[in-house]
């Protein structure tokens, strides 16, 4: 047998223990919709492709370049913040009393930076250069706080219980997508361009400690999205009905009776029908943008760059900036993810992003997935997520089992109580089991 005839085998083998992968998942959701509830099937599918775009993003940045950033919770959180600020209606009351005041002292704060770093490179190098840049950034300190914090207040003074911020622009959410992608590729640039020279620790701890200033300013600063207190009912789609205008139409109960589905759960139904359609147009087009680079030249310059930063080097390619490229891609595209999220829970709410959901939980489908594989990426979102949902209600199940031989006791009740941390475990079961049997992921890189 001929050495290309070996390869079109193994290649043959490899595609049908991919299909034979998602085949699996797939049947993992139609049990769930056939055994539980559809309306819950839908709801962990939606969420998985959101997850699987979002494995994707890392995926570029670990897979394509060896990048290892700990951001993904604050991409996320810009990407929802996106959404409030494009997409929710502008609060005429907060504006008028501080909107100007807000503007003014955030474009000053800005102008003192770049006069900051202006002065630094002008002057000579030496103590004088160092003087010149602290009095700069200490002037524009002063002056931002004299503009800033009393616009800020009087903003938030006005309605706090229901308002208390600026708004957005009342725009279509669906422009706030890129938006939140933007968002993030900007906050990318600015961790990139301080924190890519260094060693790739150093770059997971200020990705990590980053995302959790974003955290921090969102629950903080409730002229920008009302800090802890939440902003909620953000638009949806345009394309994508309420269940309440759903259920007043007369064609709809027409059709639901026809075909024998409650109105509200059909309702419900056709949602997350529309939104997992919209979802899925996304990932694709994700997928088919990130497969197209990486086989491109440019691809295999990212690859060669990972596997060999000094031989990459030496052939005269320009690492530091190319790892800048790579983390801005990858960062937009979690940023877009975490737009849609918030798209389709119609609310941000900043208390609810923590490290474990939104940035182990995704290293994790990419590592299960396969690093380096788009498509193992995709995997993961679905396994993994699907596994972080069923696996709580399945432990709990598992455990009255186990208890019900027992008496009533702190040790039934404890063993019950305990049910809910059975989703920790197992994610890092699976975590162990794959990286003991597939160091390289249920999908390897080919």
């Amino acid at each position: 047998m001929s050495g290309a005839q070996m390869t079109a085998k193994g290649q043959g083998n490899s595609m049908g223990r991919n299909l034979a992968l998602f085949a699996a998942v797939a049947a993992l959701f139609l049990l769930t919709g056939a055994m539980q509830s559809w309306n819950l099937a839908l709801a962990i599918l939606n969420m998985s492709l959101i997850s699987a775009i979002m494995a994707l993003g890392v995926n570029m940045q670990w897979g394509y370049a060896g990048l290892f950033s700990t951001g993904t919770m604050g991409f996320t959180a810009l990407g929802g913040l996106a959404v409030v600020l494009v997409s929710a209606q502008p609060v005429p009351g907060a504006w008028a009393a501080g909107g100007p005041g807000i503007v003014l002292g955030l474009v000053l704060g800005a102008a003192s930076i770049g006069a900051a770093i202006l002065t630094y490179r002008r002057l000579p190098k030496g103590r004088s250069r160092n003087l010149g840049a602290a009095a700069v950034l200490i002037l524009g300190l002063i002056v931002f706080r004299m503009v800033f914090d009393p616009a800020v207040m009087a903003g938030e003074a006005n309605d706090p219980a229901t308002a208390g911020n600026l708004g957005g622009l009342g725009l279509p959410v669906l422009l706030a997508w890129p938006a939140g992608g933007l968002l993030a590729a900007a906050a990318a640039w600015a961790i990139g361009k301080t924190a890519l020279g260094l060693r790739s620790d150093y770059l997971a701890i200020a990705t990590l400690g980053i995302a959790e200033i974003i955290i921090a300013v969102l629950k903080n600063e409730d002229w920008l999205a009302r800090g802890v207190k939440n902003v909620i009912q953000l638009p949806r789609p345009l394309v994508v009905p309420y269940e309440v205008e759903l259920q007043q139409s007369a064609s709809f109960l027409d059709w639901a009776a026809r075909w024998g589905f409650d109105p509200a759960t059909a309702s419900s139904i056709i949602v997350k029908l529309i939104y997992g359609a919209l979802f899925l147009i996304v990932l694709l087009a994700v997928i088919w943008l990130s497969e197209t680079a990486l086989k491109s030249p440019w691809g295999r310059m990212m690859r060669a760059i990972r596997d060999n930063e000094v031989a990459a080097e030496a052939m005269g390619k320009d690492v530091t900036r190319r790892h800048l490229q790579i983390f801005i891609i990858g960062s937009a595209v979690i940023g877009m993810a975490g737009a849609m999220m918030t798209t389709l829970d119609s609310q941000l709410t900043p208390g609810t992003y923590n490290p474990l959901r939104f940035t182990f939980l995704i290293w994790v489908m990419v590592i299960v997935g396969g690093s380096g594989n788009n498509w193992g990426s995709v995997l993961g979102g679905f396994l993994i997520w699907w596994l972080w949902v069923m696996v709580e209600p399945m432990g709990l199940w598992l455990m009255q089992i186990i208890t019900a031989p027992m008496g009533e006791g702190w040790l039934k009740s404890h063993l019950i109580d305990s049910a809910a941390h059975m989703r920790l475990m197992t994610m890092g079961l699976v975590l162990l089991l794959v990286l003991r049997f597939a160091p390289k992921g249920l999908m390897p890189e080919r």
